[in-house]
């Protein structure tokens, strides 16, 4: 893996980091001041939409492989 890479990969995790850390505190107010189930399940849904977008490479799963 090359360095341009290794940075971009390094970058996609930091975000990754920031935006799910950012979710949760968000969480965490959800529950303490409205107590609403429903917000903490979209929530819910979206953070494991970014893991699944970010970590688990689904958008592959649709791309044309490539051949060298």
């Amino acid at each position: 893996m090359n360095a341009e890479k290794k940075a971009a990969a390094y970058r996609l995790g930091i975000t990754t980091l920031i935006v799910l850390a950012v979710l949760t505190g968000v969480e965490y107010a959800i529950a303490v001041t409205l107590n609403s189930a429903v917000l903490l399940f979209i929530i819910a849904l979206i953070k494991a939409a970014v893991i699944v977008q970010n970590f688990m490479h689904v958008a592959r799963l649709w791309q044309q492989e490539e051949t060298h």
